[in-house]
């Protein structure tokens, strides 16, 4: 147990690393001379290593272990690069930092699913899963009102060593006291290397899931992680105590929604019904800020609440896709979703950027964003509702 709950402690760092820049950014503008474009690339930096390392993680986690992989991974990365982060003297800097502490919080939510899928029942798969996204949903929160008061009581710098040396004692912590679990009964791992990500990608009853895995996250991410600041301050002039009391109970939203969706195959006897249904809810809400994104400053944020909670289905989806992996391809098969969800972040960012940069004020330029993601998901789930379920 005090290993998982080192596992679970350093999921909430992850949460955090990913959102912490919303709230420094200002700061790093003035002190270190970086614009957005390049505050960007830092916060895309984090992404494009994340999910770039799932790969060799899959192989990883099937051959040597969660311990190993992810305690090594976060003591090493995570520390390295929140000291170069902290050391920035520019952009570079930050980047590097950035891209590393990504590295570090790659394994550990696929080392909580591999232990998961290895150690337990399968019918309590989503349930587990959905609980340690929703004890990582405490990250959110810690990134927005205590991270602004730990920069402004000790400064940026100080702050990011701390955390520093906080992530480098999780990894120490997991190295320590968790334990792998048992081999499948086949035996060990196969040893079809990449060849086995290969067999996975030909296998067409999974496509449907790995499509809805590239849109289903992202709209909640993108929103909490990104747009919903300047949204509500671009539309409706909201100030930053308002904006951080709104991001805050979406991030509460968000981990409600994963407590709440998590049992949810087992009460309904469907994995691919609960997914499907939270999707479709999130593709309404966003299509009706996509109709009338100035309506209500009131109504946008429960909105965004709302977003927050229906976006959360990431655990059961993981659910639905476990038991179509081979036992002794477990690590690579949820890394390899985990590729898809984190590609699929990145890259709906990224057009997100576009058609908002490219729109002629921010009311429209807002409503075409959260118009795109409403299309997305709608469109993913009309395929996805056709896919194979795997019922508890």
């Amino acid at each position: 147990m005090t290993g998982m709950a080192a596992l679970g402690i350093a999921y909430v760092l992850s949460q955090f690393y990913r959102v912490f820049l919303a709230v420094l950014s200002p700061t790093l503008s003035a002190e270190l001379g970086v614009g957005p474009a390049a505050l960007g690339w830092a916060s895309a930096a984090w992404f494009i290593a994340f999910a770039l390392m799932q790969i060799p993680l899959g192989l990883a986690l099937d051959r040597i272990g969660p311990r190993r992989t992810a305690g090594w991974l976060i003591t090493l990365a995570g520390g390295a690069g929140a000291g170069l982060f902290a050391g920035a003297q520019g952009a570079a800097g930050l980047i590097a930092g950035m891209a590393l502490i990504g590295v570090a919080c790659a394994p550990v939510l696929m080392a909580s699913f591999f232990i998961f899928a290895r150690s337990f029942d399968a019918r309590r798969f989503a349930m587990l899963a959905s609980a340690m996204l929703g004890v990582g949903a405490l990250g959110n929160i810690a990134a927005a009102a205590p991270m602004s008061a730990a920069a402004e009581a000790l400064g940026w710098r100080a702050a990011l060593i701390v955390l520093g040396a906080v992530t480098v004692a999780v990894g120490l912590a997991i190295l320590l006291w968790l334990r792998d679990p048992p081999a499948p009964a086949e035996g060990g791992a196969q040893d079809g290397g990449l060849r086995d990500y290969l067999a996975l990608l030909a296998t067409p009853h999974l496509w449907p899931l790995y499509l809805m895995m590239f849109v289903n996250y992202a709209p909640v991410v993108g929103i909490r992680g990104l747009w919903a600041g300047p949204y509500l301050a671009d539309v409706f002039a909201l100030d930053a105590g308002a904006i951080g009391l709104a991001t805050l109970w979406m991030a509460l939203a968000m981990a409600a929604g994963s407590f709440a969706l998590g049992p949810l195959d087992q009460i309904l006897r469907t994995r691919k019904w609960v997914v499907a249904g939270a999707t479709l809810a999130l593709s309404a809400l966003c299509a009706a800020l996509a109709l009338w994104p100035d309506a209500s400053a009131a109504l946008s944020v429960a909105a965004l609440v709302a977003i927050g909670f229906s976006g959360m289905s990431f655990g059961v989806m993981m659910a639905h896709a476990r038991p179509f992996f081979p036992p002794a391809m477990t690590g690579r098969g949820v890394t390899l979703m985990n590729f898809f969800c984190m590609a699929g972040v990145g890259t709906m960012q990224a057009a997100a950027g576009g058609l908002l940069s490219g729109a002629a004020d921010p009311v429209s330029g807002y409503g075409a964003v959260f118009g795109f993601y409403a299309l997305a998901t709608a469109a993913v789930s009309a395929l996805y509702v056709f896919s194979r379920d795997s019922r508890p």
